[in-house]
């Protein structure tokens, strides 16, 4: 009998600890959630840069956020030659999630070359879709009122 307390009294412990760190993870994220873009460097409260994290805006249908992360391009899109022009193209996360990245190329470098199964970094703004969410401000900010964004591929920075 006693063994078995022992065992019940680790398991409880370990599942506090868990909630302690979960919770915890929740109100970094809420914080994370209520600032704003400032055009200065952002510090690392300010972004979201984990997959479970990206998968909470999503669920939560929060957008205007400033994100950080890695994914696997999984779809070439035709450029957007509307008004500004943007590189398209769909990434997926390692948690399965999509996002459509839409990098202008007016202020910044197009991907050259860029294939699907491709890996690329980014640092951007997330906004709400439905099919996932889509990553803008991948680029610096001329007015210098934004936070400046980036995509990395093979190796280079491109903002």
């Amino acid at each position: 009998m006693a063994r078995a307390s022992k065992g019940y009294a680790r398991r409880a412990v370990i599942v506090a600890v868990v909630a302690v760190m979960l919770a915890l993870g929740f109100v970094a994220m809420q914080g994370a959630l209520s600032q704003q873009p400032t055009g200065q460097t952002p510090s690392p409260s300010v972004t979201v840069n984990t997959d479970a994290q990206l998968g909470q805006l999503f669920s939560s249908q929060t957008s205007d956020v400033q994100v950080q992360g890695v994914g696997w391009v999984t779809r070439l899109l035709a450029d957007d030659n509307e008004g500004s022009r943007h590189q398209r193209f769909i990434l997926q996360l390692a948690s399965g999630q999509t996002l459509l990245v839409a990098h202008n190329i007016d202020l910044a470098p197009k991907l050259q070359g860029l294939q699907v199964g491709d890996r690329v970094g980014f640092y951007g703004e997330y906004v709400y879709t439905a099919q996932g969410g889509t990553i803008h401000w991948t680029h610096h900010d001329p007015a210098g009122k934004h936070v400046a964004g980036w995509l990395e591929w093979q190796g280079q920075r491109y903002q």
